[in-house]
């Protein structure tokens, strides 16, 4: 038999039957076409159907039947033996559509199922087609569920969390099963899917998940400390005005006690690095999402430490305040309140993401959403600043 697929009279006529076919289960009920035909097709279209076509005809239509009849009469095979293999779309799409019901069960019996988040993440798998792809590869989708039921851990290293929860100690290095858990924590605390390495160990610790206790670290100014070599490192570093940097494996092998009756914390290294030109208060820099470091160093404070919290003026930034002002029983909100971010003229760039709620100032949530207007910390740097100036 000649290969029709290959003649150039009949590849796209042929290809418009397998779209068809494929379509419709193979069912020839239907008609094809062909725009813009050219003299090839025009005389194949002529010979299928008996009719005669003028040249420079827009578009062609051939009945599926007739197509059949024509090819086995004149090549002793219907449409379906020259097509070859069809695939049954619409079977794939029953299947599918199955096989993404059972995933969404899944989900649902999951720990979070029902928080607004949750929905966020499985509606955003949903719209890029995420879930249709866990399908047809056939993606253990529980082992997600049963990471993210694990969460949050308690500063546990990442290898020895994914051997604990998954019987593998890299099974969340790479792979399926941690680019959708990653996501899911960003959807989960409100902040961007991380694009480096460094904002993927920071979303792991924010759930207690620490990738590396050595490049978990803290950026700390004027706070001395009492307990071992480290201790004597940070109570120097205080003395001389020197910012210093304080890893979480350091805190992990040194009891430590922090001997100051406030700390103040700041989102952004300018503000530190400000800081170092004249005395201050012990300040420590969470440099974006807090790190387990930041935690860890916090959780060596004397007991009725005040702690002075801040974050930008954006969600993400409330959403970070709003953890913290609830993880830190003596931690109160510094500059965070809606006449602070009226006052710095709530008109930076476009505040984006989801709302959140400020419940140690609800006035504040409303006057973002009035200004939809992010405040970045360095705005209030003359204010800060102040309050970090001995005797205030």
């Amino acid at each position: 038999m000649v290969d029709l697929l290959a003649d150039p009279g009949w590849r796209r006529l042929l290809s418009a039957a397998r779209r068809s076919l494929e379509r419709t289960g193979g069912s020839i009920d239907g008609a094809v076409s062909v725009s813009a035909p050219t003299d090839a097709e025009r005389l194949v279209v002529i010979g299928v159907t008996g009719v005669h076509r003028p040249v420079g005809v827009g578009r062609l239509t051939v009945r599926l039947a007739q197509l059949d009849e024509h090819l086995r009469a004149a090549y002793g095979d219907g449409l379906a033996a020259v097509l070859g293999p069809i695939r049954n779309r619409a079977g794939e799409r029953s299947r599918e559509a199955v096989g993404r019901d059972a995933v969404l069960s899944i989900a649902a019996d999951g720990r979070y199922a029902g928080a607004g988040w949750h929905e966020g993440w499985l509606d955003g798998l949903r719209r890029d087609g995420s879930l249709t792809r866990i399908v047809r590869g056939g993606l253990p989708f529980g082992e997600v569920v049963t990471v993210l039921d694990a969460l949050p851990a308690a500063d546990e290293p990442l290898p020895a969390f994914a051997e604990r929860i998954l019987g593998d100690t890299k099974s969340l290095s790479e792979g399926f099963v941690r680019g959708l858990v990653l996501r899911a924590v960003a959807e989960w605390h409100g902040v961007r899917i991380p694009s480096d390495a460094e904002q993927e160990r920071a979303l792991w610790e924010l759930v207690g998940v620490v990738p590396d206790d050595l490049a978990s670290q803290v950026l700390v100014l004027g706070v001395p400390a009492t307990g071992g070599v480290l201790g004597e490192w940070l109570t120097s570093a205080a003395a001389a005005g020197v910012p210093f940097r304080v890893t979480l494996h350091q805190l992990r092998r040194t009891p430590l006690i922090l001997d100051c009756d406030d700390i103040f914390v700041c989102e952004n290294p300018a503000v530190l690095r400000a800081a170092t030109a004249r005395p201050s208060h012990p300040l420590v820099c969470a440099e974006g999402v807090p790190s387990a470091a930041l935690h860890a160093f916090l959780r060596a404070a004397r007991p009725g430490t005040r702690i002075h919290w801040r974050n930008d003026f954006d969600w993400t930034g409330v959403r970070l305040t709003a953890a913290a002002l609830a993880r830190y029983p003596t931690a109160v909100g510094w500059r965070m309140a809606a006449s602070d971010y009226l006052a710095a003229g709530a008109s930076g760039k476009t505040l984006i993401g989801s709302p959140a709620d400020t419940p140690w100032d609800p006035h504040l949530a409303t006057a973002m959403r009035e200004a939809g207007r992010s405040v970045m910390e360095e705005r209030l740097l003359g204010d800060l600043l102040r309050d970090l100036a001995p005797g205030c």
